[in-house]
């Protein structure tokens, strides 16, 4: 048996390109992974594959994502037979966290493994791809700059240690309708973007930014509050997280995120987190 922590992440700057003929989206982000996680145990062995989720509404079959990438891994190893898997969930679900591209990145990485590791970082992410545009930044395991749908990665040095508040209003929000509501300019011109500098804790409050951002605090202003709560509570900068809805301010130290983290968490705004990046 095997325990991981399956981790979330934040998209400190985020920009959408185009729409691609296939439907996905070309984007540029930078993407930090965080310490807010889920706990995922692993048992290899029995038949068939079971995926457990005690305390969470997720489905517990094919329409989990860990249990598809469980059948992927499975199927390049012999002799292994089935897999149970345990997920406790502390990562909001459709909150713009990644939680379920994490969970199925961590599933890869950990079941090739227990297997003797028959595939390589590549093919890790090249199978995390047919799962979800994220799933590879997560079997990366770095700060990462993001192209292409998400699954083009580099990584990057430099980034200082960053603390954070996370606000999770407690609503779910549809990733497919945001970007249905994003109006892109129609171009076959190649797009310039610039991006920020980051190499302190203020060059990257100054530089957050977010195309998706506009669009879902246009659905659900409440988000707006909750930013403006944050940078009132000691946030230096503020910004959405994927498609939403969670909010997260990142604080100058770890006494301030968790003063704010208090006094937030008497203010029902919803669910609140202190986290470091990781």
């Amino acid at each position: 048996m095997i325990t991981r922590h399956s981790p979330a992440k934040v998209n400190l700057f985020l920009r959408v390109l185009r729409k691609r003929p296939d439907g996905y989206h070309d984007i540029v982000s930078l993407m930090q992974r965080i310490s807010l996680s889920d706990e995922m145990t692993f048992v290899m062995g029995g038949e068939g594959i079971a995926v457990r989720c005690p305390d969470s509404s997720l489905p517990e079959g094919r329409g989990n994502i860990a249990y598809r990438a469980a059948e992927i891994i499975l199927a390049h190893g012999s002799g292994h037979g089935g897999a149970h898997i345990t997920i406790h969930k502390k990562i909001p679900v459709g909150a713009g966290l990644g939680g379920g591209s994490s969970n199925a990145a961590t599933t890869l990485v950990t079941l090739n493994e227990m297997m003797g590791r028959p595939c390589g970082i590549q093919e890790l992410m090249r199978m995390g791809a047919r799962l979800g545009a994220d799933v590879p930044f997560f079997v990366f395991e770095r700060t990462a700059l993001a192209s292409g749908i998400g699954d083009c990665l580099e990584p990057v040095d430099g980034i200082p240690p960053l603390w954070l508040v996370l606000v999770n209003p407690g609503f779910e929000v549809s990733t497919r309708e945001v970007y249905e509501n994003l109006r892109l300019g129609l171009t076959k011109e190649p797009i310039k973007y610039r991006m920020p500098r980051f190499v302190t804790v203020s060059h990257i409050a100054e530089g957050l930014h977010n195309d998706l951002e506009r669009v879902t605090l246009r659905l659900y202003p409440v988000l707006s509050e909750i930013k403006e709560l944050l940078m009132a509570h000691g946030a230096v900068g503020s910004l959405m997280s994927g498609s939403g809805p969670t909010v997260f301010g990142i604080f100058k130290n770890k006494r301030d995120a968790q003063k704010a983290e208090r006094e937030l968490q008497r203010s029902s705004v919803g669910s609140v987190f202190v986290a470091n990046s990781i």
